[in-house]
């Protein structure tokens, strides 16, 4: 199995933005917060931010360091968050440290925080399991792999440490692993129908043993499900990927669709990933954050006797954290109602 280079950061760097014009004139703050809250385990900034703000991606525009706390960006159990006004302008930062936060152990050479207690940005746990899954290929790279043809004493299916055969054109030289995967949807984009990428779904890994001319004798390593017979083998891949995310908007103006949820559900609700149908040819990255809105319904027109499509409206909030050339995942981080796949995204 490729390994996943995923560095969970628990402790959250916040990062410090320069507020805008426009957001500087209105007012960020919820009605009805709260002028402190204290943090519980297994609260995340997102979750704290949404107490006391319209918006809670604008959290990393309206902190304010406390210079008399050492490193105010990692917020612990038991710390206090509250407001003040810098300049007549709402700043949250933390008012005190809980007991958690003033753990520290002295060394000759270093002070030690324990940041694995740090509350974090959004529940990563929501998507791992999704992220490691998927992979987003041309429809001919995984037609043309090659694929299993056996078990062994030719069963059908296999799971970890069986032994395997593979057949197909390895290009000379033959890996000494390989990715198994398993063909998922093909991505269409519902409004110009251009094919946006084909879902690859990772099935486990396999290290080679033996090689018999086009037949390779493999042993699977690693499975996520049974494998099965015709499934595909693909160089493992290696990818970084972002697990802190610094909120932000996309660079050019986006008007986009939910195309698709894992797990063949039209219907999506909060910390659920969908697909987009906009990525790096976009210039979408990791982080940005896009607005979800539901699609308008259809009515009838008593007077013209037509059918009109009344206007979307804001249903929801999203956040990409993985993009590739046509397609993105995010993690839909607020929803006021049930969401569907076709609602539009656009930027917040």
């Amino acid at each position: 199995m490729r390994t996943w280079l995923i560095s969970v950061a628990i402790g959250c760097f916040i990062s410090l933005y320069s507020v805008a014009a426009d957001f500087a004139a209105q007012n960020p703050l919820k009605d009805g917060h709260p002028d402190k809250y204290i943090v519980l385990k297994g609260d995340t900034l997102w979750g704290i931010s949404d107490k006391f703000l319209e918006s809670p991606w604008l959290w990393p525009e309206i902190w304010q360091v406390n210079p008399q706390i050492e490193n105010p960006h990692l917020i612990f159990p038991g710390d206090t968050i509250g407001l003040v006004y810098v300049d007549g302008q709402a700043k949250l930062t933390v008012l005190r440290r809980g007991a958690q936060g003033r753990t520290v152990k002295l060394t000759p050479t270093a002070r030690i925080t324990p940041i694995d207690t740090a509350i974090p940005s959004i529940p990563m746990d929501a998507i791992d399991s999704f992220i490691v899954n998927n992979r987003i290929v041309e429809e001919e790279l995984l037609l043309r792999a090659p694929y299993i043809i056996s078990g062994e004493e030719g069963q059908l299916i296999g799971g970890k440490d069986d032994k395997v055969y593979a057949r197909g054109n390895f290009g000379g030289q033959p890996l000494k692993r390989y990715g198994i995967y398993r063909g998922g949807d093909r991505y269409i984009d519902p409004v110009t129908k251009e094919l946006l990428g084909f879902e690859a779904l990772e099935m486990g890994s396999a290290k080679v043993t033996a090689q018999n001319n086009d037949v390779l004798t493999m042993i699977l390593t690693e499975t996520n499900q049974d494998i099965r017979i015709g499934d595909r083998l693909l160089e493992s891949e290696e990818v970084k990927l972002e697990t802190v995310f610094h909120p932000s908007s996309p660079e050019l103006d986006i008007r986009g669709h939910i195309i698709a949820v894992p797990g063949g559900v039209s219907q999506v609700g909060q910390f659920d990933v969908v697909v987009i149908n906009k990525g790096e040819r976009e210039k979408i990255k990791p982080g940005n954050v896009l607005a979800i809105y539901r699609k308008g319904t259809l009515v009838k027109d008593p007077i013209a006797k037509e059918t009109v499509e009344l206007p979307a409206e804001r249903a929801g909030l999203l956040m990409i954290f993985r993009v590739f050339d046509k397609v993105s995942y995010g993690l839909v981080l607020r929803s006021k109602r049930v969401l569907s796949v076709l609602d539009e995204v656009r930027n917040p």
